[in-house]
């Protein structure tokens, strides 16, 4: 009862969390929701238009368009909240560590993230994609390496703050160990906000990877990916223009849907809305 009173308070929450549960079952049900093979290709039915044999129309080797897009729900969304995962943790424990020991080692992580932060963030991903060659866990590899410091800085930032608390100094005073004060009272007092962000970039690091396969550093031919559906629809886009339309449609109802729901997750933990 109390969780059906929370989502009857929390309407825009409710409905942006039913839309991105949509989504996940779509990714996870891809096979049995598909029609057809998203490899198969039919050279016959090669850019046939939209109707009521392919939906959606096919592509330049006769794949069938809607098959493609439900199966990139599952390579882009996976690797998207891989991706969230992978900048939220390390961020988060490199700011934890600047943040409460200090000194040198606050000096060398922020110094770093400096480095980072100084440099384009799409053009340095590219750049270290290229160096490690394209494919999608190497787009994830080279965004995490340029979007880290933003969650170093927060947690940093928060960390800081809270070490001025008095039961830090009561902890620290009666012998507790740093481990033990890090994970019962910094990382508790913390983590909403992190989860917060976390859950507000998803869209953000979808379209950075999207962005990634579209110029050719992510995803490969023929995983069926939505920058890479893009980047190969771009050459037909007056001929057969749906081969860009609806991976299009897609990126951006996913990124809209998940960008809603990080915003509804925000005001309801924000402490200042209560």
């Amino acid at each position: 009862m109390k969780v059906l009173r929370f989502l009857k308070n929390n309407k825009q929450f409710t409905v942006f969390l039913l839309l991105a549960l949509a989504i996940a079952a779509i990714a996870v049900f891809a096979p049995w929701i598909a029609p057809r093979d998203p490899y198969d290709a039919v050279m016959s039915d090669s850019l046939k238009e939209p109707g009521s044999t392919y939906v959606w129309g096919t592509d330049k080797l006769g794949r069938d368009v809607l098959s493609r897009v439900i199966y990139g729900t599952r390579s882009s969304l996976t690797m998207t909240l891989c991706l969230v995962a992978v900048i939220f943790v390390v961020g988060t424990a490199f700011g934890i560590l600047a943040g409460y020991f200090g000194g040198a080692v606050d000096a060398v992580i922020m110094r770093i993230a400096d480095m980072m932060i100084s440099f384009p963030g799409l053009v340095l991903a590219i750049a270290i994609a290229g160096l490690l060659g394209p494919n999608m866990v190497n787009a994830v590899i080279a965004i995490s390496a340029v979007s880290w410091t933003k969650y170093a800085r927060l947690a940093r930032s928060m960390v800081l703050k809270i070490k001025q608390n008095l039961y830090i100094e009561a902890a620290v005073v009666t012998g507790t160990k740093r481990g033990s004060i890090i994970m019962k009272y910094v990382i508790p007092n913390m983590i909403t906000t992190m989860v917060v962000t976390a859950a507000t970039d998803i869209g953000t690091m979808m379209l950075e990877l999207a962005s990634l396969s579209f110029l050719g550093f992510g995803a490969q031919a023929p995983t069926p990916e939505w920058g890479l559906m893009l980047n190969e629809g771009r050459t037909y886009i007056s001929k057969a223009p749906w081969l860009m339309i609806y991976p299009g449609i897609a990126i951006v109802v996913v990124v809209v849907v998940f960008n809603m729901l990080g915003d509804s997750i925000r005001d309801i933990l924000d402490p200042k809305q209560e």
